[in-house]
């Protein structure tokens, strides 16, 4: 009877540690799936190179995504220009772009940077978040501003329009190409940009802000090695650009330059600037990231200016005003189509270009 019982105990033991051997395993088995379901999706995101307004913005940017929206990982590429990005997006190298509303015309009207590249489009770019503008304008050695008065005067002339991949070099080349001037691009290092002017290298060089204010970190240091001064279109050449739809607008030199005690403004031409996602990131997710970074607006500006003009409570607006420009260019995220219309910032003429899951 005792050999009975003791057999009974015995059994009873085994049969305990083997249920709770198979809770533990079916635990283990559950918790590797979870977490095999739960692994951040990984976003390569092209954008500007090191010392741009871009390669910048993107890392303060990815940092707030990253820390609220567990479920992706994004990975920063920097890249030599912008355009690049944006073709390497369409080809599938990368899962995000950094765009402006030049590349994104070009691409529109297979024409210049873009010419024959549709035929190597696997995937559609699509515009899904716009930042800040960025506008372009050009600055020439301060002792110069007797001789060089316009921007005519720059026909024959060396003259830095920016880094050749650059868009913002694009649109001021955009611009003098307007009016009829035949300047001498010469192409020089971003960071002797400044002494190349200061030394009379190069007659003028491209100058571009954020919001018409922070200048790109490389700028910010080659203003510092010359003694500048805006050049300015003159009245004519003014109105000429803005018949032809470049849109200038005038801002203080102070902006730029802390010191400048004239007064003075400069002339510049606006280039809208996004970072955007595709298809890849459904609508769901990318509602979800444009509800982050409306509610972060303000926190990104603080650690980066250039996000200046997304805060205090625009964010939804500028993607309003980008998009009255550019909704017919690609097409528009459903994930921003459907923030947009929560916010009562869409208009009813985009619903045709609203991005589709077969493109």
């Amino acid at each position: 009877m005792r050999k009975r019982s003791l057999s009974a105990r015995v059994l009873a033991t085994r049969g305990l540690a083997a249920g709770l051997f198979a809770a533990f395993t079916f635990a283990l088995i559950g918790l590797s799936g979870s977490t095999a379901w739960s692994a951040p999706k990984d976003i390569k995101w092209g954008t500007g190179p090191a010392g741009s307004s871009g390669g910048k913005a993107l890392i303060v940017l990815s940092n707030i995504l990253n820390k609220n929206m567990p479920e992706y990982r994004i990975t920063v590429l920097p890249t030599p220009g912008a355009v690049g990005t944006v073709k390497g997006f369409a080809t599938g190298e990368f899962d995000g772009y950094y765009g402006s509303d030049v590349a994104l015309k070009e691409f529109h009207n297979d024409n210049e940077r873009f010419k024959g590249f549709k035929a190597h489009v696997k995937h559609m770019p699509v515009q899904s978040l716009w930042t800040y503008t960025l506008d372009c304008g050009l600055a020439i050695k301060a002792s110069d501003a007797d001789k060089i008065k316009s921007w005519a005067d720059l026909t024959g002339k060396p003259t830095y329009t920016g880094p050749a991949p650059f868009d913002t070099r694009k649109k001021v080349e955009n611009g003098l190409h307007a009016l009829g001037v035949k300047h001498i691009y010469k192409e020089v290092s971003k960071a002797t940009a400044g002494s190349q002017l200061n030394n009379g290298t190069i007659e003028a060089m491209l100058i571009y802000g954020a919001g018409g204010k922070t200048l790109a970190p490389w700028l910010s240091q080659a203003t510092l090695s010359v003694d500048w001064a805006p050049l300015n279109p003159t009245a004519k050449e003014l109105a000429e650009l803005k018949e032809k739809g470049f849109g200038p607008i005038q801002v203080p030199v102070k902006n730029f330059n802390k010191r400048d005690k004239t007064g003075a403004k400069i002339t510049l031409l606006p280039v809208f600037w996004g970072f955007d996602l595709g298809l890849n990131v459904p609508e769901a997710d990318m509602y979800k990231m444009l509800k982050i970074i409306e509610s972060h607006a303000d926190e990104l500006a603080k650690l980066d200016p250039s996000f200046r003009q997304i805060a205090g409570g625009n964010f939804a607006k500028f993607q309003h005003t980008a998009l009255e420009s550019t909704w017919n260019l690609v097409p528009i995220h459903p994930g921003l189509a459907k923030f947009l219309k929560e916010k009562g910032q869409w208009d009813s003429k985009w619903d045709g270009n609203i991005a589709k899951a077969n493109m």
